[in-house]
């Protein structure tokens, strides 16, 4: 072996301990692993929905309306899912958003129909499955964080130097959607009795 052979050698070793290639590998399997964290917390609260429904619809039964357009919503939530290689497209990330918004919508009229009863509010299974669901509702908030996160981080790995050169040549990896803020989550909500 002579020494241009082994300078090359050296030279294309150094480069492929560098190239980003596994970097990059890992910082994908985690945003797919953050993406089942969060499929698993929406899944939690899909769950909840049916206890909870029927716990109200015994105290309220003429709340018909606002039963069905929980179930309903329940219903479209379950419809409208997410593969993993889906998670750089925009539209269909914005088709899911958009579905878990009208859920917590639903939910949230759901427990303004609540107040109206003070002995369902009193029923010891209500307030356990409240409970569950204000936890619930915070474990997403916090996976949708996580996802994000992971989200730039990979985004960031598939776009700078060398790396960008690892992803154009070899991997091809697309950008990944984040989660982002509902339309008018900025204006705060008006509540009225």
């Amino acid at each position: 072996m002579n020494i241009r052979t082994l300078l090359i050698l050296i030279c294309s070793v150094l480069f492929l301990s560098s190239c980003g290639y596994n970097s990059i590998q890992k910082n994908e399997e985690a945003v797919f692993s953050a993406w089942g964290d969060i499929e698993a917390t929406y899944q939690r609260r899909a769950d909840l929905i049916p206890n909870l429904v029927s716990t109200v619809k015994g105290y309220a039964a003429h709340e018909k309306e606002t039963l069905t357009e929980v179930v309903n919503a329940r219903a479209k939530v379950g419809q409208t899912n997410i593969s993993a290689d889906k998670l750089g497209d925009p539209a269909a990330m914005q088709q899911f958003q958009q579905a878990q918004g009208a859920l917590s919508g639903a939910l949230s009229r759901l427990l303004v129909v609540v107040e109206r009863y003070p002995d369902l509010k009193a029923n010891q299974n209500f307030l356990d499955l409240q409970h569950q669901l204000e936890g619930t509702e915070n474990r997403i908030n916090v996976a949708r964080q996580r996802y994000n996160a992971t989200v730039k981080t990979f985004n960031t790995s598939i776009r700078t130097f060398p790396n960008n050169l690892t992803n154009n040549f070899l991997l091809n990896l697309e950008r990944k959607e984040a989660f982002k803020a509902d339309a008018g989550a900025a204006t705060a909500p008006k509540v009225t009795f």
